[in-house]
């Protein structure tokens, strides 16, 4: 098969994949974006391509097609390529890179006779620079004949390529989601802790990013048991109550994710999750009148 692709969007994910397939011996034809200036910029970064300012029939000269838009014009964006495309999709690939959407929201291009897949990167895409995919997984699913070529393109990245069972994409993303937003999340909230005694953003980030990428290491190599520190994998439930009344006068949602993520690593840390988790109840009852005591808003 010729590796000839058009790509739909022209933002992070669209602009990255493009000029690492164009690096790695891809010929990219159309670049569609929002506008001419966001397809022209988006051409510059992938040294390669012609950009339009909104979907052309360009992009029915080449047998694979890349939609990489964000996931509310996905539905938009095939409806407006069946179309302008109609009979010209019959063995078309046409493929898209959301985490949460499966293959059927193309199923517009589909009715048409195109072959049409989900594939999706699973690396975080900054703007800035374009991130590696060597060695990266590429969640894949749809017609076979799409993720043959689908399984092409994250080779041709040095990704691996992963089928996905059917019916599971928006549970693997919200667990993708897990990993990196909600880490992140988490990263920043004790940055802020950190800062809010006294400490300077660079040297709060100095001190814990270290600690963080400790734990993931431990977790890659021994495995999450043995990776688990802190006062709760020593049942040092006293320490935990005294967490929860320092955090009395920080935002609610920080002492709340708090008390909730405890609840999470009883129920996938501890080897007796219902014990820890009583005696996680026996801190939020005691935290609770103590802040009803003391007049304040729980």
């Amino acid at each position: 098969m010729a590796k000839t692709l058009s790509i739909i969007g022209g933002g992070r994910v669209g602009r990255s994949l493009g000029r690492r397939l164009r690096e790695h011996g891809w010929k990219i034809n159309a670049v569609t974006a929002r506008s001419e200036a966001s397809a022209r910029r988006a051409t510059r970064f992938i040294g390669a391509g012609k950009p339009y300012g909104s979907l052309s029939r360009q992009v029915l000269n080449t047998r694979v097609i890349l939609i990489s838009t964000p996931d509310d014009a996905l539905a938009n964006v095939a409806a407006d390529l069946a179309r302008i495309g109609a009979e010209e999709l019959s063995g078309k690939i046409v493929l898209h890179t959301s985490g949460a959407l499966d293959s059927s929201v193309l199923d517009p291009a589909r009715k048409h006779g195109a072959f049409v897949a989900s594939m999706h990167p699973l690396q975080s895409f900054s703007g800035v620079g374009v991130p590696p995919f060597e060695g990266r997984v590429f969640t894949i699913e749809g017609a076979p004949a799409a993720v043959k070529v689908a399984r092409l393109i994250a080779r041709s990245l040095g990704g691996v390529p992963v089928q996905l069972v059917e019916g599971k994409k928006a549970l693997y993303h919200a667990a993708a989601s897990i990993a990196a937003g909600q880490v992140l999340a988490l990263e920043e909230a004790a940055t802020r802790i950190f800062m809010s005694m006294g400490m300077n953003r660079r040297a709060a980030v100095r001190a814990l990013l270290p600690l963080t990428r400790q734990v993931l290491v431990n977790f890659e190599r021994l495995g999450p048991h043995s990776a688990w520190t802190g006062p709760l994998s020593r049942h040092d439930y006293g320490i935990i109550a005294a967490h929860v009344a320092a955090m009395r006068d920080l935002p609610s949602e920080i002492r709340v994710a708090y008390e909730s993520l405890n609840r999470l690593v009883a129920r996938v840390l501890e080897a007796d999750p219902e014990k820890m988790l009583a005696e996680l109840d026996k801190i939020t009852v005691a935290s609770k009148s103590q802040v009803r005591a003391s007049g304040s808003p729980v």
